[in-house]
């Protein structure tokens, strides 16, 4: 299953994507596309630098409260091209792995690269449910009922409590529990979390800002009420690992989302497809980041055989 899980996921998201064409047709697909216009483009690239920089600080923040060494313009870097990874392949999170285990080995410490990747992620995904949870309180999704009974909270709290106790039973996953327990007591601490809460509002505020130009290019003249609550669940059906660079659920909930709403199941649809590629397009500096460190890498590598040459060449002297 392990072996199988990636290209599973892949063959959902393809037939969501499908399912939708075929649903509502390729027009709104490519009204997507002839939708981006320089403006948006700019307002990506725009965006994206601050969300990117704003998440690279709050990376840097963890990192220093766990006792590793890392500067804001390599983090601002990683951060780009781990995004960049993130959304032109499949899993949508090997960029962030690459990001935490590269660092760990840095740092001298991997499974603590890899802690603080994963609690300045888990820092981001509390606050934007905390935000989604407040936009939803004051200002519900028109005709979606997303309310949970007590019996369903009941069986994912058991769940989860189940899953806590199998792994605390396993001597390797109850040593990384209890790791990840010590480093997130050191993270609660009133210099470090006040500063990653704000980093991590201020980012949401970003990603909302870009999907309301995504939904101003496709054409949507939904007021900020509206498209509020539907901007946030949408940001929270993206964690969802099944789609291709992003794409899949967000567009499936965006259609009907905008649908129960009244704003019409196509117009969802193409502004999902908008906030794809202007996601992508925000990330595309990760490419030039991508290119530098392959070029560092080649020029060290040319270096060591050189050394090598010589050391070799001294030797046959020395004979």
């Amino acid at each position: 299953m392990k072996k199988f899980w990636p290209w599973l996921r892949l063959l959902l998201a393809v037939g969501i994507l499908v399912a939708l064409g075929v649903r509502l047709g390729t027009g709104a697909f490519l009204d997507g596309l002839r939708a981006i216009d320089a403006f948006s483009v700019a307002a990506a690239l725009a965006i994206g630098l601050v969300t990117t920089v704003l998440s690279a600080g709050r990376w840097v923040l963890v990192a220093h409260r766990l006792g590793l060494p890392l500067t804001m313009k390599t983090a601002v870097g990683d951060y780009y091209r781990a995004q960049l990874v993130n959304a032109v392949l499949p899993a949508g999170v090997l960029g962030d792995v690459h990001r935490a285990v590269n660092h760990g080995r840095e740092s001298g410490d991997v499974g603590r690269g890899v802690r603080a990747v994963f609690f300045e992620r888990m820092a981001g995904q509390v606050v934007l449910i905390g935000i989604g949870l407040a936009v939803l309180l004051t200002h519900p999704a028109p005709g979606l009922d997303l309310t949970l009974s007590g019996t369903t909270v009941a069986a994912i709290l058991a769940g989860l409590a189940l899953a806590a106790v199998i792994g605390w039973n396993i001597r390797p996953v109850r040593k990384a529990l209890v790791n990840t327990l010590a480093d997130g007591i050191r993270l609660l601490s009133f210099k470090t979390w006040p500063a990653v809460i704000g980093l991590s509002a201020a980012t949401v505020a970003g990603y909302v800002a870009m999907f309301l130009v995504a939904a101003r290019a496709a054409g949507s003249d939904a007021t900020v009420t509206q498209l509020a609550p539907v901007v946030v669940l949408a940001l929270l059906i993206m964690a969802i690992p099944v789609n291709i660079g992003g794409f899949g659920p967000r567009e499936a909930f965006l259609a009907v989302a905008f649908g129960a709403a009244g704003l019409g199941a196509a117009q969802g649809f193409t502004t999902g497809i908008v906030y794809g590629v202007l996601a992508l397009i925000a990330a595309l500096p990760g490419a030039v980041v991508l290119f530098v460190s392959r070029r560092k890498a080649e020029k060290v590598q040319v270096v060591a055989e050189r050394v090598d040459q010589s050391r070799e060449q001294e030797l046959a002297l020395a004979r």
